[in-house]
């Protein structure tokens, strides 16, 4: 179920996300699927999860990427109690980066 509880969650999206290879086909998956608006919303999210996580300052963070203060405050709220989404990528990413 998602988390208001109303209808279970599909799961085909994301096995079908799992199944890309390159940041190419993301990129173009993701194209198809979202509109511009859609994409560069998703992208400053993951922007100011980003800043949040390295300790930047809301002030600072609006500055960076032009995020609303709601935005920034959802995206901090969702580091903090959220279902750790963010985290795995971070720790997963950062393991990346240190083979590179």
């Amino acid at each position: 179920m998602n988390k208001l509880g109303k209808k279970p969650r599909r799961t085909e999206l994301y096995r079908a996300i799992l199944t890309l290879k390159t940041v190419e086909e993301c990129v173009n998956f993701f194209s198809d699927l979202c509109t511009v608006t859609e994409l560069q919303a998703m992208e400053q999210r993951y922007l100011v999860a980003e800043l949040l996580d390295q300790g930047n300052i809301y002030n600072d963070i609006l500055d960076r990427t032009g995020a609303s203060s709601a935005t920034i405050s959802r995206v901090n709220r969702s580091l903090q109690y959220g279902a750790d989404g963010y985290r795995v990528a971070f720790e997963r990413l950062g393991a990346l980066r240190g083979r590179d």
